[in-house]
């Protein structure tokens, strides 16, 4: 059996707080998040996303989700 590669998720929410000028504390403070949950995000360390945090983002960033995920076909 040939092994498929599905692709992988990217988490954009550093560009997107870029774009909106909201530092990692602003975030953090509007969210209710801690900051090392936030630095895990913004640099793709998570392995499982967690609806509920990708809620209180979209929320406080006045985002969309896909503004801060992407699927990219490898």
């Amino acid at each position: 059996m040939k092994d498929l590669d599905y692709g992988h998720i990217k988490i954009k929410l550093k560009s997107v707080m870029e774009k909106e000028n909201v530092s990692i504390n602003k975030l953090a403070c509007r969210s209710e998040m801690q900051r090392t949950q936030l630095k895990a995000y913004m640099n793709g360390e998570i392995q499982r996303v967690d609806l509920s945090v990708l809620a209180r983002l979209c929320h406080a960033l006045d985002c969309d989700l896909t503004d801060i995920m992407e699927y990219v076909k490898d």
